[in-house]
């Protein structure tokens, strides 16, 4: 049974398209079978895996109205394959941003993408869902489906008040819509060790969450900010990028780590609560000045 995951968060521009097509690209490598769904209108997560969003006959919209299944839907890009990182996707493009319009008088909105899945659960080993940076219908019909969450953030302090707002939409989704429902772990992106206050965050990230935070850390790096230009994950463009090798460390770590999808009657442990305030990273903050 595939395992299913959202990477989410509320804040916008922290990585989450990046991390997923790079995530999925890292577990192809390393020779497993994954679907990865775009849930976000703007389609990044499709151009980024290689995938001309304004050719699709059908995406994720149409899934989700019931009108095709995920089998009918999915493509597999030519240039993953070509690249040793082939993986199915889950294709979204303008379109998707009138299913929440439509979608709000149906039944069992919430949950459509979920029933979709079941039926092509036993194909993959992983299912990775790129979710909007919004609480929307789309990113709850994610956060429905999924066993775990993965939180992409940036250590930096902003950053760690959007996963209080993060955490408590999880535990509210696992409270009332899916018992399954839990964060997987804390990846921390764009990382910058010469910046104080991103060593700061940092600790106090591993401090409060513990084993929720994983151990790989993904650097800012040129070329992973280069690789959507040119349509495919940075993990394909340049594979011996330090941000490259940091994802498919990043995919050997979920290997190991993530125990078996849970059977639906078996209830996931209640997320942890977030931290409420950060004081000793909000007075240092203002002292400090990026390094080039």
């Amino acid at each position: 049974m595939a395992r299913i995951f959202c990477i989410a968060n509320q804040k916008g521009g922290v990585g989450k398209t990046t991390t997923t097509v790079n995530l999925a690209a890292g577990l192809a490598r390393l020779g497993q079978r994954v679907l990865m769904i775009d849930l976000d209108p703007q389609g990044n997560a499709t151009m980024g895996s290689g995938v001309d969003k304004r050719q699709l006959e059908m995406t994720v919209y149409d899934v989700l109205l019931e009108s095709a299944s995920v089998a009918e839907a999915r493509v597999r890009p030519e240039r993953l394959v070509e690249g040793g990182c082939g993986y199915d996707v889950l294709g979204a493009n303008r379109e998707l941003a009138g299913a929440e319009v439509e979608m709000v008088t149906l039944d069992r909105r919430e949950k459509r993408l979920r029933t979709a899945l079941a039926a092509v659960g036993a194909e993959y080993d992983f299912v990775l869902i790129d979710c909007p940076p919004s609480l929307s219908l789309l990113t709850l019909n994610g956060l429905c489906a999924a066993h775990g969450v993965i939180v992409p953030m940036q250590c930096e302090y902003f950053a760690l008040e959007g996963l209080t707002d993060l955490v408590n939409t999880i535990k509210q989704v696992h409270a009332n819509l899916n018992k399954n429902l839990q964060i997987i772990g804390l990846l921390r992106v764009m990382f910058d060790p010469r910046i104080t206050l991103q060593q700061q965050v940092s600790d106090q990230l591993k401090a409060h969450f513990g084993e929720k935070v994983f151990d790989t850390v993904i650097p800012r790096n040129v070329r992973l900010a280069e690789a959507p230009s040119y349509g495919l994950p940075g993990v394909v463009f340049d594979a011996s990028a330090k941000g490259s090798q940091a994802f498919v460390s990043f995919a050997e770590e979920m290997i190991q780590k993530m125990p078996p999808a849970q059977p639906a009657s078996v209830a996931a442990p209640e997320p942890p609560e977030a931290p409420a305030v950060l004081p000793s990273v909000a007075v240092a903050a203002p002292a400090e000045v990026e390094q080039k």
